[in-house]
């Protein structure tokens, strides 16, 4: 089993002790948290912290099964089978994150946004390598890579609208397709939002609880969500390598966004008149990639255990074999 496999395949579905618990839930809480702010993807986090399979497969299990479970009232059957107690923590740990932070997030996009972003892209570079190293690379691995690069950057690319049709379909479509946006590892579903010239629109509707916006969009979410992901464990399930070097490339092209944002005239107008960085904040700027990239690092190693970075200064214990061996 390749370490891409190991990475991808662990099993969450159906946590035990509140440890457990607490675990899905900040996670969620930081999915939540990268969800919120465009460019950034909730898919990463919960990649690094390897739930991904976990949940694409959680999401995947409400099928004709479980509907016939509900059907026979086996309600612990049905649980069990869409890993709902998984799915349920997850849920509010994203839920906790918007609303509890969409006013601050909010805010600190409007006044400090290039600080933002260059924690977000500290947490990106990391996920790279983080995840690249799991890849078994060869040609198809590596063309796969290219191609995801390639389309995320075209994508992140496209021009904003400003302000777009609001009715109760657009936002459910809207939904629909930000949500398999939002699962991808390096693609933004808030970046795809304000594409379609709904972001502000919805984050004011979250903001205010305008439940005629919200609606339609979680429902939207809900549709796209359970039929994307039957795509993407099929992927996994069945080219796990290239799958994984394709989304890699999707965090890789997802930078441009990025690096367009905390260093664009209007961001960096915000956070000093003269339209000029001065070398203070170019300093706390960058102390912020470092440290958003050491919080991903320390996250994936803590999983992992083979963290590059990490590894530089965690040394990975030997077991008494090993050892005797090396002696």
């Amino acid at each position: 089993m390749s370490d891409t496999t190991e990475k991808i395949h662990q099993d969450f579905s159906h946590p035990k002790t509140p440890l457990e618990y607490l675990r899905i839930y900040l996670t969620g809480f930081a999915m939540g948290c990268a969800d919120i702010v465009p460019g950034v993807s909730g898919g990463t986090i919960a990649f690094i912290s390897g739930i991904y399979e976990t949940l694409i497969n959680a999401i995947k299990s409400f099928n004709f099964t479980a509907i016939r479970k509900v059907l026979k009232f086996d309600i612990g059957g049905f649980i069990d089978h869409t890993a709902l107690r998984f799915l349920i923590t997850l849920a509010l740990g994203i839920g906790t994150a918007i609303l509890l932070l969409a006013n601050l997030l909010s805010d600190l996009l409007e006044n400090q946004p290039t600080y933002i972003f260059a924690f977000f892209a500290g947490l990106i570079i990391a996920s790279i390598l983080a995840i690249g190293i799991t890849v078994k690379w060869g040609l198809p691995s590596l063309i796969a890579f290219i191609i995801g690069a390639v389309f995320a950057f075209v994508i992140v690319s496209l021009p904003q609208i400003g302000d777009g049709d609001h009715s109760t379909i657009v936002l459910f479509l809207s939904g629909s397709i930000a949500i398999c946006a939002m699962i991808l590892p390096g693609i933004s579903g808030s970046f795809i939002l304000l594409i379609l010239g709904q972001y502000k629109y919805i984050l004011e509707a979250v903001k205010g609880f305008e439940f005629g916006v919200i609606i339609p969009v979680a429902l939207g979410c809900v549709v796209g969500i359970i039929v994307f992901s039957r795509v993407l464990s099929w992927l996994l399930k069945n080219y796990v390598d290239v799958t994984v070097a394709t989304l890699t490339g999707f965090m890789l092209g997802s930078l441009k966004l990025i690096w367009d944002n905390a260093t664009n005239a209007e961001s960096v107008a915000k956070m000093n008149t003269s339209g000029v960085l001065d070398s203070g904040q170019i300093i706390f700027a960058l102390v912020l990639v470092v440290v958003g990239f050491i919080v991903v690092s320390l996250i994936d190693h803590l999983q992992s255990g083979e963290n590059p970075v990490m590894r530089l200064v965690m040394p990975k214990k030997q077991t008494p074999a090993q050892a005797d061996s090396a002696a």
